[in-house]
């Protein structure tokens, strides 16, 4: 270890999801770099390192990944490399550099089974044992796996069915089809909790100042650790989907081809990757260390369709 980073803070993944909320929410903690992938490629090891040792960053924030869950299907090398080898690179040099990294992965490190059935089964907690079902959720977890056998101080969040008004996700397709469709069918027998991308950004800069992440990292270390991290409540995707129309006639006025949503089974719509019939998070042990619990999934669609213009849908 050399000592105390003294850059600013490094993001990775900033044109993503979560990463482009977190450009401002960090932003009151000091400055913030945000490379490009053209610049930085997750894949590329020794880049990656190097970049990171040329930058020397006050705290190392990793919002990047493979996110494509079917993709990884056939491409299990480059998911891994992204997914599970580079936070381990990310964490090493953060022990390194004596500084703190933050990291982000998902529900599906969790198989979903013996819960779907029961309407109110307990969520997964941090120690529940994971079985990821599919590419996607294994090279998660070897990440997590990375960040944690490192030694560096580390804050690893488990979030869940992310969404936001950019990017791929299930909210904007579920606008883009209920243009060009009469109705949409979605499946009914998979239960977790929509998660706005902004929530989970501004949870994360809270729990940073907490940390008091400038000041070294004694705080995290000691704090810090696995946490879940995602909406309150529950749904089903069709669920959602009802409720994405149904807010957006109200909000909006906005004049929809599709009149109802159909609820299907799984079966019904074949996917390369298995996904989990049940993946809800409790996320208890982030509001006991940190007295963060994310708002009601309904009040985040609803705040997050506030602002969004569905007229601007490209």
């Amino acid at each position: 270890m050399t000592g105390q980073g003294y850059g600013p803070i490094l993001l990775l993944g900033g044109q993503g999801q979560i990463g482009w909320e977190l450009r401002r929410s960090l932003s009151p903690l000091g400055d913030v770099a945000v490379p490009g992938r053209s610049e930085l490629d997750l894949a590329d090891h020794r880049r990656l390192r190097d970049y990171v040792r040329e930058l020397v960053p006050v705290l190392i924030v990793n919002a990047a990944a493979y996110t494509d869950v079917d993709g990884a299907e056939a491409a299990p090398e480059e998911a891994m490399a992204i997914n599970g080898t580079a936070p381990g690179v990310l964490a090493a040099e953060a022990e390194r550099l004596g500084i703190g990294l933050v990291h982000y992965s998902t529900d599906y490190v969790f198989d979903g089974s013996g819960r779907a059935p029961q309407a109110e089964a307990p969520g997964y907690r941090e120690d529940d044992p994971a079985n990821p079902i599919n590419v996607y959720g294994r090279s998660k977890l070897a990440g997590e796996q990375a960040v944690k056998a490192s030694g560096a101080a580390h804050l690893v969040l488990r979030t869940s069915w992310i969404y936001a008004a950019r990017g791929r996700n299930f909210l904007r397709t579920m606008l883009r089809l209920a243009r060009e469709r009469d109705e949409l069918r979605v499946v009914l027998d998979q239960t977790g909790s929509p998660t706005w991308a902004r929530c989970i950004a501004e949870a994360t800069a809270d729990i940073l100042a907490q940390c008091r992440i400038r000041e070294g990292t004694a705080v995290l270390r000691e704090r810090g650790g696995l946490y879940h991290l995602s909406a309150a409540g529950r749904t089903t995707w069709h669920g959602f989907a009802e409720a994405i129309l149904d807010r957006l006639r109200v909000r909006h006025g906005t004049t929809l081809r599709a009149q109802r949503v159909v609820p299907i089974p799984s079966a019904e719509y074949p996917q390369a990757a298995r996904r989990p019939a049940f993946s809800v998070l409790d996320c208890e042990a982030a509001a006991r260390a940190f007295s963060i619990r994310l708002p009601p999934w309904r009040a985040q669609l609803n705040r997050c369709l506030e602002e969004f213009d569905p007229d601007t849908l490209a």
